[in-house]
């Protein structure tokens, strides 16, 4: 497989170079050189998700890993179902929130730790990498304990849910999670300087695994197909991804360029609407990040953006294909409140993604909303919005009483490094 830099052209690396570098020169996304087609969309849909997804994989990654180690490491990375739950008549919601972390993460987390474990060969390496809730925690379990590899995670500081928080700063090991005094995006700024940075970059072998990572990127195209595969009328399809760093929907509509039968997706985002407002005037206007009960999706400079892009820019895909909507915080919880009166109990981005769809949904026209977190990561905020208790399942359970070993500092880049060397440094 080879990829380009987008911001670099000329900038060429194979599949096996975009997984370990992660990201190109002035922090250009890889983007395929290529996107293949699949002819045959009906027996690739009739297959199991394991076999289907190293299908898909395999004709995208090409010989770089050998096919049998390449169906180990999809069995290995995706041993849990994605069901496609039935709303109403003509809505589902496509549950991702059934893997360890209890989020859609567990995906492309467990398909890149794979990767890296084939292809670094046991050179050292360091994982840095932002959250905005859930990659967080997908990340540290995907790579807790393997060997050669240190994860540093960077976070905002109270603005994560207590429950996503535990679940990946109490591992320790090789996991080291840094509370920022500041928001995502000046995380996310944080990991982009450190990349910047020669010394840093070279001497603590960095690695991101956001959604970034082309490894992780691929790994979500293949819960689309499984979507569509569960579904026995294929027509008019029409899916709402809730959106913060984009990456999710750049994967669904890879999936399109492949041969997804969808005829439309509807980019879904909170009062961080930098996408939906670009996509109406035109004009890239990022505004401060505003905290929402949908925190994973408080995102006002998505990194995957120029993805999607490059899709309509090369003619792959028509931007007729994509619909934007952003739910402000009232239409969030109505939504919930909706969702539970048909006796579906979701949290805030699946909220947001249904309440787009249903803005969207025309006559005749299924719908998928994606399901992204089980709404006990978000306890405290759906209890509060429906008045009811709802139970922990046993991965939240056992760490709610446990103790975060997270460290704590400003949004200081020199800080940053040093605290950087401190922890991973050899």
């Amino acid at each position: 497989m080879e990829l380009f830099n987008l911001k670099e052209p000329g900038e060429r690396v194979s599949f096996a170079q975009a997984v370990k570098q992660g990201l190109g020169s002035k922090q250009g996304l890889f983007f395929p050189a290529h996107l293949p087609r699949f002819e045959d969309i009906d027996a690739l849909l009739k297959l199991p998700l394991a076999e289907r997804s190293s299908e898909i994989l395999s004709r995208l990654i090409g010989s770089e890993i050998p096919r049998n180690r390449l169906d180990d490491m999809v069995a290995t990375a995706f041993n849990f179902p994605a069901p496609l739950a039935k709303v109403e008549d003509n809505v589902y919601c496509l549950e991702l929130f059934h893997g360890p972390t209890l989020a859609f993460k567990d995906f492309g987390a467990r398909f890149m730790a794979q990767c890296l474990a084939e292809l670094a060969k046991g050179e050292k390496i360091t994982i840095l990498t932002a959250t905005s809730g859930d990659t967080g925690a997908a990340v540290a379990h995907a790579f807790h304990g393997l060997d050669n590899i240190q994860v540093v995670i960077l976070y905002p500081k109270d603005k994560i849910s207590l429950l996503q928080e535990k679940l990946f700063t109490t591992l320790g090991d090789n996991i080291h999670t840094i509370a920022i005094e500041g928001d995502f995006d000046q995380c996310q700024q944080l990991v982009k300087s450190s990349f910047d940075d020669e010394e840093t970059r070279q001497g603590l072998h960095l690695n991101s695994a956001n959604s970034i990572n082309i490894s992780r990127l691929l790994a979500q195209i293949c819960y689309y197909f499984e979507a569509v595969a569960q579904l026995e009328q294929r027509d008019n399809l029409l899916i709402s991804v809730p959106s913060g760093n984009f990456g999710n929907l750049t994967a669904g509509m890879f999936a399109r360029v492949l041969g997804l039968p969808v005829q439309r997706f509807v980019a879904s985002t909170n009062l961080n609407d930098t996408v939906p407002r670009y996509w109406r005037s035109g004009q890239w206007q990022p505004r401060a990040t505003k905290a929402t009960l949908s925190n994973a999706m408080d995102v006002s400079q998505p990194n995957n953006w120029p993805r999607i892009e490059a899709l309509f820019e090369q003619g792959y895909l028509d931007k007729a294909l994509l619909r934007t909507d952003a739910i402000d915080e009232e239409y969030t919880q109505l939504s919930m409140r909706q969702l539970a009166a048909l006796g579906y109990i979701s949290e805030p981005h699946a909220a947001v993604a249904y309440k787009a769809l249903t803005r969207a949904l025309e006559q005749g026209q299924t719908g998928i909303f994606l399901g992204t977190a089980h709404p006990a990561k978000f306890r405290d905020t759906v209890e509060n919005v429906l008045g009811q208790p709802i139970s922990l399942p046993p991965a939240l359970a056992e760490v709610a009483g446990k103790e975060g070993l997270s460290l704590c500092q400003g949004a200081d880049y020199p800080a940053l490094k040093k605290t950087l060397f401190e922890l991973v440094g050899e």
